[in-house]
Formats: C-alpha cells, structure tokens, sequence
C-alpha cells in the first residue's frame, strides 16, 4: 500500500485547545478560503515545483484573492482585516511551503508595508491597490552580502544630485527580486542634510523601478532549502532614481526594522502551518503502518513522539493566537514577536525532525511533506532575524543591557 496516498485528503486542522472558539466567522472563513486553495490547488503538484525551484506566477492572482497581500493595511484597496486573520492566512500558506508564505510576506509584510507606512500618498495610490492584486510585485532589499545580522553596517549608498539620487550597491538573499516591479531599496544617503541623532548616517527607503537604469538582479543558484521561492541579488550601479522615488517617512534603520516586525510576526503563524503539516503527516502515517503485526501507532516510543509534537504544536498556536491579539490592540511589542518567532520556528523544526523519524526510511522520499517542511524551516530559522539574534533581542529586554557585539 502507497500510504502517501492518504496524505492529500482533506485537512482539518489541529486545534487541541479548541482555539477556533476565539476567531471571528471572518477569521474562519478567511482561514478555510486558504486552507482549501493550499490543499486543492498547490499541494497537488507542489513537489514539482520545489523540484524546478519554480514559483508559478498563476499563482499570483489567486493568492491576492485570499487578501494574502498586505491584509492588514486599512484603503487603498487593501483589505484591512485583522492581524489573527492575517496570521491564519500565513498559517495555512506555509501549512503547503514556506516559500509559499514567504511570497506573501515579501509582497506585504515588507514591500507592501514600507509603502504604506512611510510612502506619500502618491505613492500609496499608485501601489498598493495594484499590489494587494497581484498585478504588481515588490521585493525590499536591506541585507547585503556582509551585513546580514547588522543591517546598520550597510555599504549601500545613496548620493543625492540635482536630479534626484544616485543608488551604488549589493543587496543579497532577497526574496522575489528576480520578477519584481519594484524594489523597496534601504540605503545610507550622501550629500543631504543629516536627519539622523549623533551623526551617523541616514538610512532612507527607496522606490527602485523594473527598467530603471543601473538596476538589475540575480537569481541564487543552488538552494536546498526555500525551492518554491526564488531568491536573488539586487545590483545597482550608478542607478539614477527621481527624488520623488524617495520614501518620505523613513529616517533611519528603525524604519525597516518596523517593516521586519511585521513579516516576523506572518513568520510566527506561518511556523504553526508548518507544525501541523508535519504533524498530521506523521499521524496518519504511524496509523497506517504496520510492523511486528501492529500500526506503529500502537508502540509506547511513537505515542511519545506525537504528544511531543501535539505538545509543542499546541504552545506555539497559543503564543500565536496572543501575539495576534496584541497586535489587533495596537499592545505587542519587538521583543514579544521575537519571542514567539524563534520559539515557533524551533518547534516547527522540532515536529518535522519527529515527523521524518516516525516515517523512518520514505521520510525522505519527495511523495511525503515532512523533509521539505524541514529544509525550508532551517531558512526560516535563519532569515528575518536569526535565532541568535531573537535570543539578544529577548537578553536586551530582560537586563536593559544590549549584548549584540
């Protein structure tokens, strides 16, 4: 018997703690819409496209019509649903692939986010409608091939001239760099008067457009991990942008560490989906599976497993549901999303090692979920904030001392 085979029936979630008492219907109907694409239309043939390291741009349209792109902004054509509802839409794209999610949350939580929270509002009209619809795509460069952990050590600089600015740089592991229409780009600036406190140089966002002169990208070859998701580098030399490309709210690099916050806390969500893929996986599995005469399921070392697993599920979803909740108060704070997205991203990887060791040896075969799930979280582990860095976060909130160098 081919017991993948029982692996694409319908999913039902796992909610030990009956937490759907807490959603809204919205909430539950935004969540189901996801959950049912993810499992119709993208699990049917997403180890293909993990296999090709192709992300297929149909996809694109569909996606914007379950408000997967910027959710949370409020006009503009944007939808403006809640933060748990937003979180449960990221929790089920990632249920099918973190690169699936991590689309999402370039396009939103990031590109999406930047413009409207330090866009004009030209800037905003001319955007975010068309990108909450899929019908453009924005990628944000901030880390550089030497700056990864310390963004403020960028060498991206940004000369003003008399006709705008004049962009020279690298920017490397950027999530939909290579089909963007626009790339949000941080930069230090030159040549303008210095905003920043004690003199040290201003990081400000800029609207870098498909065409312009002196812009490029470049796909990153040879991934194991985050297929689904094409990541690349942005070269720009002697990119000359108007002035009006500038975004104006921004002043430092406080700014896109507020857009990170945002795609950390989809990231938190997204790490359950994962969870629950693996877990769900497992199960059936270990019920289906027969040795010395009886379902595996049935051995006191497996039930471990899978109530360590339904364990450490369960804590992340609360942590989740919470953050959620001080989100849609306007309550959470940098420290409280770091907490949650390395403790979230370590159980999801946690439940996807168990998952492999339950199915044994076809664990790593590509008709079963659990091992991408697992390569692709070793990414998540590691961007938007490494599990290091969310522990110094977390060190700084507790002592008052920073200890990041």
């Amino acid at each position: 018997m081919d017991l993948s085979l029982t692996m694409n029936s319908s999913f039902n979630g796992v909610d030990f703690y009956n937490l759907e008492e807490f959603l809204s219907p919205e909430e539950v109907q935004l969540r189901d819409r996801t959950r049912a694409w993810v499992s119709e239309r993208f699990l049917p043939t997403a180890n293909q496209h993990f296999a090709a390291g192709k992300f297929p741009m149909e996809w694109v349209p569909e996606m914007a019509k379950l408000n997967a792109f910027g959710g949370t902004i409020k006009g503009y054509g944007c939808a403006g649903i809640s933060s748990v509802a937003y979180g449960l839409i990221m929790q089920e794209l990632e249920r099918g692939d973190s690169g699936l999610r991590t689309f999402a949350s370039v396009q939103g939580a990031l590109a999406m986010n930047a413009i409207a929270i330090f866009g004009s509002e030209e800037q905003k009209k001319r955007w975010l409608g068309a990108m909450a619809r899929g019908e453009k795509i924005g990628c944000f460069g901030l880390t550089e091939p030497d700056t990864g952990s310390n963004p403020a050590a960028m060498a991206c600089s940004a000369r003003k001239t008399s006709e705008g600015y004049t962009l020279n740089g690298t920017k490397m592991w950027i999530g939909n760099a290579t089909f963007c229409d626009v790339a949000i780009v941080w930069a230090k600036v030159e040549g303008e008067e210095n905003i920043a406190p004690e003199n040290k140089p201003t990081i400000r966002g800029f609207l870098v457009e498909k065409g312009t002169r002196g812009f490029g990208t470049e796909l990153i070859e040879g991934k194991m991990s985050m297929r689904v998701s094409p990541t690349g580098k942005l070269i720009l030399e002697n990119c000359l942008i108007p002035a009006s490309a500038v975004l104006p709210g921004t002043s430092g690099l406080k700014s896109p560490l507020q857009c990170l916050n945002h795609a950390r806390y989809g990231i938190v969500w997204g790490a359950v989906g994962s969870a629950m893929a693996c877990y769900e996986e497992a199960r059936l599995y270990a019920a289906r599976r027969i040795q010395f005469g009886k379902s595996i399921a049935a051995f006191q070392l497996t039930q471990r497993k899978l109530a360590i697993m339904l364990t450490e599920l369960t804590k992340a979803q609360l942590l989740a549901l919470r953050l959620g909740q001080l989100k849609d108060a306007g309550k959470v704070t940098p420290s409280q999303i770091s907490l949650a997205k390395r403790n979230n991203v370590e159980a999801a990887i946690e439940i996807a090692r168990l998952a492999r060791d339950i199915l044994g040896g076809v664990g790593i075969l590509d008709q079963y979920q659990c091992f991408r799930h697992l390569c692709n979280l070793e990414s998540v582990k590691t961007y938007e904030g490494t599990d290091d860095m969310h522990l110094l976060i977390l060190g700084q909130e507790i002592t008052g001392l920073p200890a990041f160098a």
